[in-house]
C-alpha cells in the first residue's frame, strides 16, 4: 500500500478546472461557508467570476491545492488595498494579502489537509519580500475554519463587520510566520 502523502502543494488554476471549480463551489460544505444557497454558482458565473485572466485583472490569484496528484481544493490570495465592494478600505498597507480557501472533499475535513493548504499558501505569499501581513476573515461561527487558521499561525484580533457580515479578523504578520516555522519545524 502506497502511503498518502502529507504535503499540500499549490499550482495555478488554469481554465481547464474551470468544470472541476463549478462542481466544488456547489458542494454544500462550501456553500454553506461561501455565500449560502442564494450565492450558489451557476456555470456562468464560475465562467465569469472564477476565470484566471478575469481574476487577475482583480489582483486575485487562485490556486488548485494538490495532495500529490490528486486535485483536492481551492485557494485564492489578493491584494486588500482596493480589492473594492467594499472590502478592507480601511487599509493602507499595499503588503498585505488576502486569502480564501476549502477542501473540496467533505470526507477530507477533519484530517488536518486544510491546515496543510493554509500554511503552503501563506508560505507561498510569504516568498515574496513585499508581502507584510496575511489576513482573513472566517464567520465567527466557523469553528473548525477557525481552528485551522489558529493551527496554521494566524491570531483572532476581533469580530469585524464585512460585505458578507460578521466575520473574526484573524492575521498573520511575517515575523509570526517565521516564529511559527521554527516551531513546527
Amino acid at each position: 500500500m502506497t502511503p498518502v502523502p502529507r504535503r499540500v502543494t499549490l499550482r495555478p488554476m488554469t481554465e481547464q478546472d474551470l468544470p472541476m471549480l463549478h462542481d466544488w463551489l456547489n458542494r454544500p460544505h462550501i456553500v454553506q461557508w461561501w455565500g449560502g444557497e442564494a450565492a450558489r454558482p451557476s456555470w456562468d458565473d464560475v465562467q465569469a467570476q472564477y476565470r484566471p485572466s478575469v481574476m487577475a485583472a482583480e489582483g486575485v490569484t487562485p490556486y488548485i491545492a494538490m495532495l500529490g496528484d490528486e486535485p483536492i481544493g481551492y485557494a485564492q490570495s489578493y491584494v486588500a488595498v482596493g480589492s473594492g465592494g467594499g472590502w478592507w478600505e480601511d487599509e493602507t498597507d499595499p503588503g498585505v494579502r488576502g486569502i480564501d480557501q476549502s477542501l473540496a472533499d467533505a470526507s477530507r475535513l477533519g484530517q488536518g489537509l486544510g491546515t496543510l493548504l493554509v500554511r503552503a499558501l501563506v508560505a507561498r505569499l510569504f516568498e515574496d519580500p513585499a508581502v507584510t501581513r496575511i489576513q482573513t476573515d472566517p464567520a465567527p461561527d466557523n469553528l473548525r475554519a477557525i481552528r485551522c487558521y489558529e493551527k496554521a499561525g494566524f491570531a483572532a484580533l476581533r469580530t469585524i463587520d464585512t460585505p458578507d457580515g460578521p466575520a473574526l479578523y484573524m492575521v498573520q504578520t511575517r515575523e509570526a510566520f517565521v516564529e511559527h516555522a521554527r516551531r513546527v519545524a
